[in-house]
């Protein structure tokens, strides 16, 4: 498989198995983590790898929490669209069954730094990877940010420290799903040339 087929079939998978995902496979896709680039190379990530059945049932607990607040009253509309009626149903899926997931990874940035700040974005590329490399593997991803409804409550469960944001909950495993092309605007719509609103036919 190379690059990419990797990339253009790396989607959300958000139905797993339970299943075990061996620990050599872990540090696989982390290896790939944190490859990514920083700037200055200052890599201010770490990554939290949550296997314990109590763990991942409370935090599974606070994620369908955040996501009944969140989601819980559109859930008719949202499913009886049929433009997001899958997603949300996948969606929704996750949300009850997350506790079933064999790994969760977190991915954090020291420093107190946020998603939004330069420093904080860096954790995102190193997601990224993380995603392709499980794809390579035949290993389900998603990307998630529910959990941080209850960020101080998954830190002290952790142990993680104060000066330490969590920004991502990566669930991973072997998907029941196949993989597959998700859909994208044509990158003709999305490109411009030289200026703004100058395209160009291929």
């Amino acid at each position: 498989m190379d690059v990419f087929e990797v990339i253009n079939t790396t989607r959300a998978m958000r139905r797993l198995k339970p299943d075990p995902v061996p620990d050599e496979l872990v540090w696989k896709v982390l290896d790939a983590a944190i490859r990514a680039p920083s700037g200055g190379n200052r890599q201010p990530w770490n990554f939290i790898v949550v296997r314990d059945e109590a763990a991942k049932k409370k935090i599974a607990e606070w994620y369908l929490e955040a996501w009944n607040a969140s989601y819980g009253p559109a859930r008719d509309a949202m499913a009886a669209n049929p433009d997001s009626a899958r997603m949300f149903g996948s969606a929704d899926h996750l949300a009850n069954h997350l506790a079933e997931v064999p790994v969760l990874i977190i991915a954090a940035i020291r420093g107190g730094d946020t998603g939004t700040s330069p420093a904080g974005s860096y954790v995102y590329p190193a997601v990224q990877n993380l995603m392709l490399a499980a794809r390579a593997l035949g290993l389900g991803t998603t990307l998630t940010t529910l959990h941080r409804a209850h960020e101080s409550d998954v830190k002290e469960l952790l142990g993680i420290p104060e000066n330490v944001q969590t920004l991502a909950l990566i669930p991973l495993g072997w998907p029941k799903g196949k993989f597959g092309m998700g859909v994208r605007r044509p990158v003709e719509e999305v490109t411009y040339w030289g200026k703004w609103g100058q395209t160009q036919s291929r």
